[in-house]
């Protein structure tokens, strides 16, 4: 877990995706965004289901839906493109590290959002990247 004295959360941790990966497997940094064209310099997890569902619904891909349990194997930081945005702290409770996640368990049943809410997201997603403000502080 975090190396740090003073742990930011004990989890536990999830991480929405739609790459099928096996109990044992590692994510790792350098592999392509979810979200943008380019390779991510860190890996993104939540301690918050709502959050994991929101990564596995938006993952671009047609690959089906998967939250996965993890576990960071050095230290995390507040996810910057989260913390302190629309609300003070980090209610996502969304983090980032550029050590691996250890895939514990894939979540078997939970609920999406609906169709209505993800197509949304999306949109409100595609006006940000119109508008050129879709950043991601990686």
């Amino acid at each position: 877990m975090n190396g740090k004295t003073d742990v930011l959360d004990n989890g536990p941790f999830f991480h929405g995706t739609k790459a099928e990966l096996k109990i044992g497997d590692f994510l790792k940094p350098q592999y392509l965004s979810n979200y943008q064209e380019k390779k991510s310099n860190h890996i993104y997890f939540t301690a918050t289901l709502e959050a994991a569902k929101w990564g596995a619904e938006l993952a671009a891909s047609n690959s089906k839906e998967r939250i996965y349990i993890v576990e960071p194997l050095g230290d995390f930081e507040n996810d910057p493109n989260l913390t302190d945005k629309r609300f003070p702290g980090n209610p996502t409770r969304s983090y980032r590290s550029k050590s691996p996640l250890k895939i514990i368990a894939e979540l078997g049943k939970w609920e999406r959002h609906s169709e209505e809410e993800i197509n949304n997201m999306l949109t409100s997603l595609k006006k940000l990247s119109e508008q050129g403000l879709n950043v991601i502080y990686d």
